[in-house]
């Protein structure tokens, strides 16, 4: 049973050892964060996360997912029921249907984790 205050979940043993082997390598830098336990790093990697979910349940009513390519990236965007072609165009993200680099579409799919990780990757960063 937790303490009083606390809940307990169950993970399997793989996503454990995945969490606590990536908290094992950056205990240093997570200390510096006020991160100073196992338990305290799963914490704050959840808020990190619902952040994250903020921003795209932000959007999502408005704009849909359709279909992630290579170098583009297709939305739904149902604010002018149109379709938006996202692409990356000369290093930065670029909207086909606002003709801008920086528009509601955009922030939509920097909130989507897999392009996220793909962009910044490439050394691609978010810039709003």
């Amino acid at each position: 049973m937790p303490k009083p205050g606390f809940k307990s979940i169950t993970i399997s043993e793989t996503v454990y050892e995945k969490f606590f082997e990536v908290y094992e390598k950056n205990k240093d830098k997570l200390t510096m964060k006020g991160v100073n336990s196992f338990a305290g790093y799963i914490t704050y990697m959840l808020e990190d996360s619902m952040l994250k979910d903020k921003t795209f349940a932000k959007y999502a009513p408005k704009l849909e997912l359709i279909s992630i390519e290579d170098d583009r990236v297709i939305v739904k965007n149902n604010i002018q029921n149109r379709i938006a072609e996202i692409v990356l165009q000369r290093g930065e993200l670029y909207c086909q249907l606002c003709e801008v680099k920086d528009c509601h579409c955009i922030g939509y799919v920097w909130s989507i984790p897999e392009i996220y990780e793909k962009l910044n990757s490439k050394g691609l960063r978010n810039h709003r």
